[in-house]
C-alpha cells in the first residue's frame, strides 16, 4: 500500500474543517498518508520570525508532498497564504505540486481562486477526496 504525502492548507481561523478532514482520512481503510500541513498547535516559526521566513519553511514543507490539498471555503479568497501555498506548489519545483479543491461540506459559495488554480476539484466525500489524491499521485 502506497502511502501518500499531502500539505493540507488551512486556516486556522477554520480549523474545524481542517480537523475533520484528518479525522475522515484517518477512518479511511486502506489508506496511508502523511500529514506535512502545520496545525495550529505546531507552529513552524514563531511570532517574531518573517514572512520570509514562513514562506521558506511552507516551501519546504511543500517540497516533499505528492498532492497540495486546499479547502476551498471563501474564506480561502482573502487568505495571502493560501496565494503563497499556491504559487509555491505551481511555480518553486522542478515539477509543480497539484492541488486538488476540496468544496466544504454544504456549502453554496466557495474559492474561485482555488478552483482556478487546482487539477482537481472534489466535493466533501471520502471516497472522492481519496481517489483524487490517488489520481494526482501519478
Amino acid at each position: 500500500m502506497a502511502t501518500y504525502n499531502l500539505f493540507i492548507s488551512h486556516s486556522w481561523n477554520y480549523s474545524d474543517a481542517y480537523e475533520k478532514l484528518i479525522k475522515l482520512l484517518d477512518e479511511k481503510s486502506y489508506f496511508d498518508y502523511k500529514n506535512h500541513s502545520v496545525p495550529s498547535t505546531k507552529p513552524i516559526v514563531t511570532a517574531t520570525g518573517t514572512d520570509k521566513e514562513l514562506y521558506a519553511a511552507i516551501k519546504n514543507k511543500i517540497q516533499g508532498t505528492n498532492v497540495v490539498i486546499i479547502l476551498a471555503g471563501v474564506y480561502a479568497s482573502y487568505s495571502n497564504w493560501i496565494d503563497n501555498e499556491i504559487y509555491i506548489a505551481k511555480n518553486e519545483f522542478y515539477l509543480p505540486k497539484p492541488i486538488l479543491a476540496i468544496e466544504p461540506w454544504g456549502s453554496d459559495k466557495t474559492s474561485k481562486k482555488v478552483k482556478d488554480n487546482a487539477d482537481l476539484i472534489v466535493k466533501w466525500n471520502t471516497n472522492s477526496i481519496v481517489d483524487a489524491i490517488k489520481e494526482l499521485s501519478k
